[in-house]
């Protein structure tokens, strides 16, 4: 019997997705000291092109070298060079080679961008992330200028993804990056038109949206991520959210993805932050309770007017079915399972396996009080931070032909990521 996440999804543009699964964004943090794809992203897609997943979203392509989420992402800013030009093209090209379709995410971090990039980031205020370790500098208010400018970056660098062979672009707003900082009153308190009601504060998305459509035209997909939440006393809520559907429906969009939370409160990585959670009213539902926000993605299809996609925490197969056929949404998001096994939905789909796996989430600083339900903050994100450093580091492994680390602990994976990363930043060239 044919499983109902082999059914294709057609989108508003007039695309059409050959399957109900997508490889959700993941950083990469491949690029070298220019910030440009190479061969490893293409090794990278190769395999992943093979992962059984319809649409494959690539991790954060960045439209501001200043405001990197990592010193090893990819940037596109101004015109490109022949050679990145042809690099792009092969990254699209080996994403596509099995049938998959690819679209990029596009993203400025503000705020979130590490010290090691830039110790002054702008943000919508100068609201500093709450969080230890000085890894995050107090950001600068944006000016008006700046903001219009930012939304052209967002325009230039998706009409490059669609000249360099994507089939479309994801809109990064939410998980606290800069369209996510301007809609939570929390790190926005603007008082001009970019600030104050929620629909100031959401003016930023929407003109970014408009601005990327014009880009590229009405026949490429154009997607956005969307917090369902923050998850954070004072931050964007669950209404908040339903309004800017309600908004995004009278635009030109796609794919409308659910997710939630912030570098503040990660539940993005289904874990409590330092701060309490703030939560949300929404009601709960009986399917799909391996699913962060699946409830959430439930009653945005409810409103919206493009197909939805609900990611973080699916793992079964039957939950993935029932979360599609019941309406609950139109689109699985996978991320983190295609870490430690790069096609395991084929095997989903193909009924040799009924679950996904996550290497990393089995990891652990220790038994006790020292996993990642530890009483005490600091261990808690140790441990989190620990198992997303596992990741990044099966993902360099699968883009240089080598298996993923499956015997690689989660304390020397995190110190080992950390010492990459001040490598790349050190070796940056502006």
């Amino acid at each position: 019997m044919t499983s109902i996440l082999e059914q294709p999804l057609d989108l508003p543009c007039g695309a059409r997705l050959p399957n109900r699964l997508c490889k959700a964004a993941m950083t990469e943090q491949l690029a070298g000291p220019l910030n440009r794809a190479d061969g490893r992203h293409v090794k990278l897609y190769e395999t992943w092109a093979g992962s059984g997943c319809g649409l494959l979203l690539t991790g954060n392509v960045l439209v501001d070298r200043m405001h990197l989420e990592s010193p090893g992402n990819v940037a596109i800013v101004g015109d490109q060079p022949p050679e990145h030009i042809t690099a792009l093209k092969a990254w699209s090209a080996a994403a596509k080679s099995q049938g998959a379709a690819v679209w990029m995410q596009i993203s400025h971090a503000g705020r979130q961008t590490p010290t090691i990039v830039n110790k002054t980031p702008v943000s919508a205020s100068d609201v500093q992330l709450a969080l230890p370790g000085n890894q995050f500098g107090k950001p600068r208010p944006m000016t008006v200028q700046e903001i219009q400018d930012t939304i052209a970056a967002f325009a230039h660098t998706a009409k490059v993804a669609r000249e360099t062979g994507f089939d479309g672009v994801q809109v990064h707003g939410a998980h606290g990056y800069l369209i996510s900082q301007f809609l939570s009153p929390r790190s926005n308190i603007r008082n001009d038109e970019y600030g104050g009601s929620l629909e100031n504060r959401a003016r930023f998305l929407l003109e970014t949206v408009d601005a990327v459509r014009a880009a590229v035209g009405p026949d490429f997909g154009v997607g956005v991520k969307l917090n369902s939440a923050d998850f954070q006393q004072g931050g964007f809520s669950f209404e908040d959210c339903i309004q800017v559907v309600e908004w995004l429906n009278e635009k030109s969009i796609d794919l409308l993805e659910i997710s939630g939370g912030n570098y503040e409160q990660p539940a993005l990585l289904g874990i409590e932050g330092m701060q309490a959670r703030e939560e949300q009213a929404v009601r709960a539902s009986t399917k799909a309770r391996e699913a962060y926000f699946v409830d959430y993605a439930a009653m945005v299809r409810e409103r919206a007017k493009m197909p939805v996609m609900a990611t973080g925490g699916f793992r079964s197969k039957v939950a993935m079915e029932e979360t599609v056929s019941s309406g609950m949404a139109d689109m699985i998001g996978l991320g983190a399972p295609l870490c430690g096994d790069p096609h395991g939905p084929a095997r989903l789909l193909s009924g040799e396996s009924e679950r996904l796996e996550n290497h990393a989430k089995k990891m652990r600083l220790g038994p006790g009080f020292l996993g990642p339900n530890s009483g005490i903050g600091m261990i808690k994100m140790v441990n989190a931070l620990g198992q997303m450093a596992w990741n990044y580091l099966a993902i360099e492994a699968m883009a240089e032909g080598r298996q993923p680390p499956k015997g690689k602990g989660l304390l020397s994976s995190f110190t080992k990521h950390q010492a990459r990363q001040q490598k790349q930043a050190k070796a940056l060239q502006r």
